[in-house]
């Protein structure tokens, strides 16, 4: 990037993450008169949809010196989304994390443009009792700890209204309302929905809520199978036709969603000690997570497989907690990508009605043997050898039962 400003004395530069939602276009409006920044928007392109193009523009006409729109949709998938996948990540047993995985990616380019254009400051929206301050200000520091980090909504300390008002006061054109105060977050693996009518647990979300899901009461009528393919734990193909990992995920939330599958609505645990009330749709990533395990099931050994459970969670966890560029999250993808060598095959998903079933799996590293499995004609399972292996695998507690229980 070349020069910004003008000729006079330069100021000091931040770096933003912008998005153009409330937050970020106040921020930039209010960094510039309680620090006297010069503000450099940057909008990550994770496939977020809307017009990214009138996003930079928008910084600009608020007062931004330069404004730019970075393409990491493929980074976003390839480096961010699949480990994840492998992993099976789900924060809570249900949450895919799509919003915890995209903060350390644009916090990572934040800090790339910054060494571009020689700012020293970096920015963001987040407010102080959410996770994603924790995910941006952790990675920032990580991967440059000189940056000094601005949380302008943490600092002013506005409510959601008050930032209403201060927009409409400096002429901030934002896309909310007193009326409509959801405050949304979305990506190719998924989308989160809060505030307004929803911090109230006992009221169902209502339909104005969901984007990437239409209602399961209108979903068709018959059900739709998909079959994906995976290679060595990543998805390859679907019915099929081969296609690259961002393809595929656009695919399969297409599928789902027009099937109605994908949504949650969960009372989560935030980093910061308090419980929220969530509103998420993510039809491609639990079908593509359920669709991996599932492939995991029958061809990882036992004990492989349950090890693994336990790292599943962690991970997860690492991932929710900002942690992603820790040595812990990179050993755990070390040891999961050796797991992954032989998670190869094919599952049939069946979509029907906002519900998503497997009911299919074939594996060349199948360890499924038919002819152990079976109680038919044919059964290889050596029988009469169990009586002694009960006897030696109890031993140790009946030994224990003779002395202690009368």
């Amino acid at each position: 990037m070349g020069q910004v400003g003008s000729s006079r004395e330069p100021k000091d530069r931040v770096v933003l993450a912008y998005s153009g939602g409330l937050d970020t276009s106040v921020a930039i409006k209010w960094l510039q008169d309680n620090y006297d920044l010069e503000v450099i928007a940057v909008a990550v392109d994770i496939g977020q949809g809307g017009d990214l193009e009138e996003i930079k523009n928008k910084a600009l006409r608020i007062g931004a010196v330069h404004s730019e729109v970075v393409n990491a949709k493929k980074t976003f998938a390839e480096k961010f989304i699949a480990p994840a996948l492998k992993a099976n990540a789900l924060y809570e047993r249900n949450y895919p994390l799509a919003t915890a995985l995209s903060r350390p990616l644009i916090a990572k380019v934040l800090v790339e443009i910054a060494q571009g254009t020689g700012a020293v400051y970096a920015a963001h929206g987040c407010t102080g009792k959410g996770n994603d301050q924790v995910r941006f200000e952790v990675t920032l520091r990580a991967l440059n700890p000189d940056l000094t980090i601005i949380a302008p909504a943490r600092e002013w300390d506005f409510t959601r209204e008050s930032a209403i008002e201060y927009a409409q006061k400096h002429n901030i054109p934002i896309p909310i309302t007193k009326q409509s105060p959801y405050s949304i977050d979305e990506n190719i693996w998924g989308r989160s929905v809060e505030c307004g009518i929803l911090e109230d647990p006992w009221i169902e979300p209502p339909e104005d809520v969901f984007a990437m899901t239409v209602d399961p009461s209108k979903a068709p009528d018959k059900p739709t199978y998909l079959e994906v393919t995976f290679k060595e734990g990543m998805p390859v193909a679907i019915n099929d036709e081969k296609m690259d990992l961002l393809t595929l995920i656009g695919k399969t939330n297409e599928v789902a969603g027009s099937n109605g599958f994908g949504r949650i609505d969960k009372i989560e645990n935030r980093l910061v000690g308090i419980k929220s009330r969530e509103i998420y749709e993510a039809p491609a990533a639990l079908s593509l997570i359920m669709a991996h395990r599932e492939l995991e099931d029958i061809t990882l050994e036992r004990d492989l497989a349950h090890l693994k459970y336990g790292i599943e969670q962690k991970y997860a966890e690492l991932v929710y907690y900002g942690l992603w560029f820790s040595p812990l999250r990179e050993s755990l993808d070390a040891f999961i990508n050796e797991a992954q060598k032989v998670v190869n095959g094919t599952v049939r998903l069946k979509f029907y009605k906002g519900s998503c079933q497997v009911v299919g799996r074939k594996s060349p590293n199948s360890l499924y043997e038919r002819t152990l499995a079976t109680y038919e004609a044919g059964d290889t399972f050596a029988r009469q050898a169990a009586a002694g292996f009960n006897k030696i695998w109890g031993l140790g507690l009946e030994t224990w039962g003779r002395k202690y229980r009368k």
